[in-house]
């Protein structure tokens, strides 16, 4: 539990950020730019690796864009052009539909790159960022109950205790701290076992398929010849990175947060053998390990703001049912996190403030609550294997269908007006409870 100490101490900052991955970043980027003083604390030297994907739908593009993230491709970014999806025995290209919320394009780059450069752009922004700080627990003022800061200790480049412990005060803590959400599990705030869960791993290799502007996903994975062996459960996709490599990866997803018992790197190591011989995906061509990750998904933890503390991305389970996508949710979350933050700052009693940074919490539920509601229904679907089977031989091949489904699972669609298409799942999110 957090730590209980007076009032009364000065702060160190406006606002703490724990954790510097892309919410993290991206609340301090938004907060120092409006202003306020942001101190961004993480246990890790950057850069750093971190197990993901890699790809960002354009959903996530917009949201690079509103921070002024430079995207050429001389900036070290691969535009990709939609996804290309494999499954029943088809293979259907699926643009990025042209909409005026988002850009017709997604892209991809390597964590270990993206992390680091949406760091370096919040510390240009005037957030002062201290590295290898881990983060413990809250502080929790003994009087009102509310968060008031952190308490730390400094860490070597392994993660070994380097010093004393530090405490860090601010008014108000922003939760940016991952899966392992210390802080929120610090306050008694548990995940919800209700709501999905994803296991994903991932590594890459040097191939001739760098350059693909494909994002493809294998909606079935074989451990032979597809149709001559066996189904393994999960999906695998290949996101092409443009520098001489891609990231190969793997995932699954269930309904609740029960852990699976799929040995997901011998799946991972099945569906490599079977890979073509021209696309390198062999051990010689491997650079690295196979690693995994927890994807928590649907909301699985909240309330998203209480007592002085925000929770932003995958601390709050941003993660999308439908697809596996975190990164566009995380930007989100920091930005309009930012945005309650400084609202509050604006207002004159401490009523004010409180109504200011509810509003973080309220705006998401708004945005995303009902897309995830679809999404969980859109898992214990899948859950089932002959309706996986049913949906990729005979869904797969339908224009108007896929058309529908790309959207929904991309959440790449018009919220406001649009095509057929646009309305039909603008509609299904109002009517789906937010809760």
């Amino acid at each position: 539990m957090g730590r209980t100490v007076q009032s009364g101490k000065s702060d160190d900052a406006d606002v703490i950020v724990v954790g510097a991955g892309p919410a993290g970043s991206s609340a301090a980027y938004h907060c120092a730019a409006a202003g306020l003083s942001v101190l961004l604390l993480d246990k890790a030297s950057f850069p750093r690796d971190k197990i993901c994907g890699d790809g960002l739908t354009p959903r996530a593009v917009a949201e690079l864009v509103r921070m002024g993230v430079p995207l050429r491709e001389q900036d070290g970014w691969i535009r990709n052009v939609g996804l290309r999806v494999l499954g029943g025995g088809h293979v259907v290209e699926l643009p990025w539909p042209e909409l005026s919320s988002y850009p017709s394009y997604g892209l991809a780059r390597a964590r270990t790159s993206l992390d680091h450069l949406l760091l370096e752009h919040a510390r240009a922004a005037g957030a002062k960022v201290q590295e290898r700080t881990n983060v413990t627990g809250p502080l929790v003022d003994e009087r009102t109950g509310r968060v008031v800061g952190v308490q730390a200790r400094p860490v070597d480049a392994d993660g070994r205790r380097a010093g004393e412990p530090v405490e860090y005060r601010a008014p108000v803590v922003i939760a940016a701290d991952g899966v392992s959400a210390r802080l929120a599990t610090g306050l008694g705030l548990e995940k919800r076992q209700d709501r999905p869960m994803g296991v994903a791993v991932r590594t890459y290799f040097e191939t001739p398929r760098h350059g693909d502007p494909w994002m493809e996903s294998h909606l079935e994975l074989w451990d032979g010849k597809p149709g001559e062996s066996d189904l393994m459960p999960g999906y695998g996709w290949i996101f092409s990175l443009g520098d001489g490599t891609a990231n190969v990866g793997l995932g699954s997803v269930s309904s609740t947060a029960a852990a699976t018992k799929v040995d997901y790197k011998d799946l991972f190591a099945k569906w490599m053998g079977n890979a073509p011989a021209e696309w390198e995906f062999t051990p010689e061509h491997q650079l690295g390990p196979v690693r995994g990750a927890a994807l928590p998904m649907g909301f699985n933890r909240g309330p998203l703001y209480g007592r002085g503390l925000l929770l932003v991305g995958d601390a709050a389970g941003m993660i999308s049912p439908f697809n596996g996508e975190g990164i566009a949710y995380a930007l989100q979350a920091g930005r309009v996190a930012a945005d309650a933050i400084v609202q509050a700052t604006a207002r004159g009693t401490a009523a004010g403030r409180e109504r200011a940074l509810a509003t973080y919490g309220a705006r998401m539920r708004d945005d995303l609550g009902g897309y995830y509601t679809l999404g969980r229904v859109f898992v214990k679907l899948i859950e089932r294997p002959e309706v996986m089977r049913a949906c990729t031989r005979y869904g797969l091949p339908r224009p108007l269908v896929m058309k529908l489904t790309h959207k929904l699972l991309a959440d790449c669609y018009e919220p406001h007006g649009g095509d057929w298409a646009d309305r039909t799942i603008s509609a299904l999110t109002r009517l789906a409870p937010a809760s």
